[in-house]
């Protein structure tokens, strides 16, 4: 097919771009990384796992496609500036990335929450991901073509949680605000900065916890009671994606957007049912 004489490409492509993804070694970074590779992309991944980060290069690898695996503590500002001399040293380029480190956090309530765990949950985060878009904003600015930037946030990230999930709500609505902002400060660029929201995804720490359970199946009914569609999010089918259309030219027009991958949850009245 053409449009007025000019062939029609495949606008969702990534050849020769190179994508960052951290938090590459396991869950949704794992399937993100390796999902950008098999569109064509060249990715590096970056986490402090060093076993999980060379499985994720060696599925890339095995699949056809090109990888290098970089070990990246996002909490720490010069960890991150020796990740991204890496890239520009293999690359001298960064077109994509994705904010995906994640610290785990105890389930706390706020009149008992210590600093110290605040401190490092915001500092991995949310500060980690405002470092790594600064540190690729500053390129993709000085190379002039712009690029586009994909930040994990969560459905926590638009509503309250409870449930002592306090730390890791705050960091999630602060995701969100920090790629409106850029997706206005960095638009003269041509740099698009978006976010997605996903629900809860049946990555291997979710079903580690879910097995660990008394009751599985119990737990895995409650965790998708708020679900429209039913069934807790496939990384490997549901989140790549998302991410490959933000990242693409198919979204050429799309910046500020905050994309919820939910089955319907943050669209979900919360007294509502899925029943009669």
């Amino acid at each position: 097919m053409s449009v007025e004489g000019v062939a029609e490409v495949d606008r969702f492509r990534l050849d020769g771009r190179v994508a960052l993804v951290t938090g590459a070694a396991s869950g949704l970074g794992h399937s993100i990384a390796a999902g950008l590779a098999s569109y064509g992309a060249i990715v590096v991944g970056g986490d402090i796992n060093d076993e999980g980060l060379d499985v994720t290069v060696k599925r890339i690898r095995a699949e056809g496609g090109t990888a290098i695996g970089v070990h990246c503590d996002v909490s720490d500002e010069a960890s991150i500036e020796a990740l991204f001399a890496r890239v520009d040293e293999e690359f001298g380029r960064v077109d994509i990335l994705v904010n995906d480190a994640f610290r785990p956090i105890d389930r706390v309530y706020p009149q008992d929450h210590e600093l110290g765990p605040w401190e490092e949950a915001i500092q991995v985060n949310l500060t980690g991901y405002f470092l790594c878009a600064r540190a690729a904003g500053r390129r993709m600015i000085a190379r002039g073509q712009g690029g586009s930037i994909v930040n994990i946030s969560s459905i926590a990230g638009s509503s309250g949680m409870g449930r002592g999930n306090f730390v890791y709500s705050v960091t999630k609505h602060g995701v969100i605000g920090l790629t409106r902002e850029l997706a206005i400060e960095w638009a003269r660029h041509g740099i698009r900065v978006n976010a997605i929201q996903p629900c809860q995804f049946l990555t291997p720490g979710l079903k580690k916890w879910i097995d660990a359970e008394p009751d599985p199946v119990a737990l895995t009914k409650n965790l998708v009671r708020g679900i429209p569609l039913d069934r807790l999010g496939d990384p490997e089918r549901d989140i790549v994606g998302p991410v490959v259309f933000l990242v693409s030219d198919a979204a050429a027009m799309v910046t500020g957007v905050v994309l919820p991958v939910d089955g319907g949850n943050l669209a979900f009245n919360a007294g509502g049912s899925k029943t009669w």
